[in-house]
């Protein structure tokens, strides 16, 4: 079966819940979209708000609160939300890529600690982190088992690499000071049998979220090498459907799973900063048109928060003293507007309560977009 641009468009933004906002819990939700991407704290609550209806942000302070769903160090090496059933498995699977980029790296090498001192080391720091740890005492743990402080670099590229949660703190959202608890089930570290198994599961999971994709769509999802993800999909074998993408190339997916026609109306919305759908594939052209990807993307990996139109990014937008402030690539016609409008009504008083000029820090960015079409778009 061959599938159009168009209707892989639709196909994401359906798993995604992006195509109408669902009356799925929290929790469900977690579950349904697979992972959102969580460096900036704000955004999977602003990710959330955009796809389910009536969405209340206690509800994720509460799931957080008690690790129903966990802010972790998964997938291209960055923060991720998840469902907590799904983090040992995640993490499973993601073991290879962190464990060589982290234990591997050379901020982590200066500490002068082999890989079997660190894996002692690592086994020992979640143990004292069974209960929720902060940064200063984790540091002072170490310190007093290495005999020194241990290097501040070192320190991060271990806490990056060891399976911890993040503790929620309290407001705006969440995350205020840094502190730590050992994921719980604990994952198999070290053991590529047990990775392998679990980026099967990994590969099913994003499949049924993100699908239909390719072997290098799922790659760049996770930021795991393209040698694993093929052995995996091969294992898998008759497990997962295929269709095939305008250029020819296979695309696998779950069967079964929601294939929405590519005419299929998008409303307009207002995504979240590094929200999933503008990273899960290579191919990005599936939701940013090519000629705003840089715009979109700035070189230090930032990614935007963006307009979305029919189910592609137009533009940018960012929360400023009256209203949000959302800027166009291109000219869109008054209804359009009028749908980003109302949906301005609705963010404006859901950020006001936690931060009302979210993503503030990297306002900077605008100052070196090209010229566009750009509207205040007032609260209630």
């Amino acid at each position: 079966m061959r599938i159009t641009a168009r209707e892989l468009n639709r196909a994401t933004l359906a798993r995604q819940l992006l195509l109408d906002r669902s009356s799925l819990s929290v929790t469900d939700a977690m579950r349904h979209v697979v992972a959102l991407q969580a460096q900036q704290p704000a955004s999977p609550y602003v990710a959330l708000w955009n796809r389910l209806g009536g969405f209340d942000p206690a509800e994720l302070d509460a799931a957080f609160g008690d690790h129903r769903v966990v802010r972790a160090q998964l997938m291209r090496i960055t923060m991720h939300a998840v469902h907590a059933e799904d983090h040992q498995g995640f993490r499973e699977a993601m073991e290879p890529t962190l464990r060589a980029s982290r234990l591997g790296d050379p901020r982590f090498k200066a500490s002068g600690l082999t890989l079997a001192e660190a894996d002692v080391l690592t086994g020992g720091l979640l143990d004292f982190a069974g209960q929720p740890r902060t940064n200063a005492e984790c540091e002072a743990w170490l310190a007093g088992r290495l005999g020194a402080p241990m290097p501040p670099l070192a320190w991060r590229m271990l806490r990056q690499y060891a399976p911890l949660w993040h503790v929620p703190a309290g407001a705006p959202w969440s995350f205020g000071t840094r502190a730590y608890v050992a994921a719980c089930p604990r994952p198999v570290l070290a053991d590529a049998g047990v990775s392998n198994l679990a980026l099967q599961t990994l590969i099913r999971r994003y499949l049924a979220g993100f699908g239909p994709a390719s072997v290098a769509d799922i790659g760049r999802f996770a930021l795991v090498q393209r040698v694993r993800v093929k052995a995996a999909v091969q294992a898998l074998g008759g497990e997962l459907a295929q269709l095939e993408g305008t250029d020819g190339t296979v695309l696998y997916d779950a069967p079964g799973a929601r294939l929405p026609a590519g005419d299929t109306p998008a409303p307009p919305r207002l995504m979240a900063m590094w929200d999933s759908i503008l990273l899960a594939y290579a191919d990005r052209g599936r939701v940013i048109p090519p000629d705003y990807q840089k715009l979109v993307t700035r070189m230090n990996g930032d990614v935007l928060p963006t307009v979305m139109v029919d189910g592609y990014v137009a533009g940018v937008w960012r929360a400023v003293r009256d209203g949000i402030e959302a800027t166009a690539f291109r000219p869109l016609p008054g209804s359009v507007w009028e749908g980003l409008a109302a949906e301005a009504q609705a963010l404006v008083p859901f950020l006001a309560d936690r931060e009302p000029e979210v993503y503030r820090r990297y306002h900077h960015w605008w100052e070196k977009l090209p010229d566009g079409q750009t509207r205040l778009l007032p609260g209630p």
